[in-house]
């Protein structure tokens, strides 16, 4: 049953195969492979995340997972991090593909190597996967809980790296988002503030490779959310008005703030201008549009409600025929 409810949550994006591969990795750890240096590895599975490349990286898992596994057999702190760090990163996309709870399986189990390992970043990245799943599961007051610590955590090392610095404020955004669904106005925009002035000193484009790719151009982007999420359209607009798809360095994060923005535009009862965000995301990354199942649920919206408005056409058929 539990494979099923993962299968249906995303047939519609993914190929079966594929998850029914992931799910069975996750069942019982497969026999390492041994297909090359894990560090680049996990670094090309990133990337895979940050076009929107969810076939491609869900293929790659199970071999990864089963490499950090047999790699984190040797007790050291690095490959026990690293292992943390390939489960986070398939709580990420399973976040993406709407299958909660096998984020929320893999998240627990970043949380955990994690711990082991010792390392805060670490620990902060499996922790924000969590509380992203819990949230989508509705349980918001332990996600709060759990970011305000982790939060609290990164403060107490004395945030003296521009890593921990993006970490920290990377952690106040995803609490101030939380926040905001559920509902908490006051302490959801205090959060983003807060977040802003954590923001200050990181620089304006993040450099390659770093775990939290925060800028103060990400920081403005939450803050769409927040206000969306807060139930006011018109602010969430307002706050991204002046972003722009050169501020961010990923296809991923283009994509995201043209949904954040669509997302708005849709609140506020505009089909052109959300039809028009869409298809900047989708030529931007066709996954973030085809492969959310919240975005593509925008998409079937608008061609229902909306079928002769400008841009409608053909987003739903670029989205339908992927």
């Amino acid at each position: 049953m539990r494979r099923r409810t993962l299968l249906t949550a995303t047939a519609a994006a993914v190929p079966a195969a594929l998850l029914m591969g992931l799910d069975d990795a996750l069942a019982a750890t497969p026999a390492p492979p041994g297909a090359g240096p894990l560090d680049g590895r996990l670094a090309g599975a990133r990337t895979l995340y940050d076009k929107g490349a969810h076939t491609p990286l869900l293929a790659a898992l199970p071999d990864l997972i089963a490499d950090a596994h047999s790699a984190a057999a040797s007790r050291r702190s690095l490959d026990q991090a690293r292992l943390s760090a390939v489960y986070s990163l398939t709580s990420a996309v399973l976040i993406k593909l709407g299958s909660y709870d096998r984020a929320r399986l893999t998240a627990d189990r970043a949380r955990t190597w994690a711990e082991i390992s010792g390392s805060p970043l670490a620990a902060a990245a499996a922790t924000r996967e969590l509380a992203i799943v819990l949230r989508h599961q509705d349980h918001t007051d332990a996600a709060q809980r759990l970011m305000s610590s982790a939060a609290a955590e990164l403060e107490a090392t004395g945030l003296h790296t521009d890593a921990t610095a993006a970490a920290y404020a990377q952690m106040l955004c995803t609490l101030a988002y939380t926040a905001a669904r559920g509902g908490q106005r006051t302490e959801a925009l205090a959060m983003t503030e807060e977040a802003r002035r954590a923001a200050r000193r990181l620089p304006q484009v993040v450099p390659s490779g770093r775990l939290f790719n925060l800028s103060p151009a990400a920081v403005d982007l939450y803050a769409v959310g927040v206000h969306w999420a807060l139930g006011d359209a018109g602010a969430a607009l307002e706050a991204g008005k002046n972003l722009r798809p050169e501020q961010f360095p990923t296809a991923e994060r283009k994509a995201r703030m043209s949904t954040d923005m669509a997302r708005a535009w849709w609140a506020w009862q505009r089909p052109e201008q959300t039809a028009r965000a869409l298809l900047d995301a989708y030529r931007a990354s066709p996954g973030e549009v085809r492969d959310r199942p919240a975005i593509r649920g925008i998409v079937n919206e608008l061609a229902e409600r909306h079928p002769r408005t400008n841009g409608v056409r053909e987003l739903h058929a670029a989205v339908t025929r992927a």
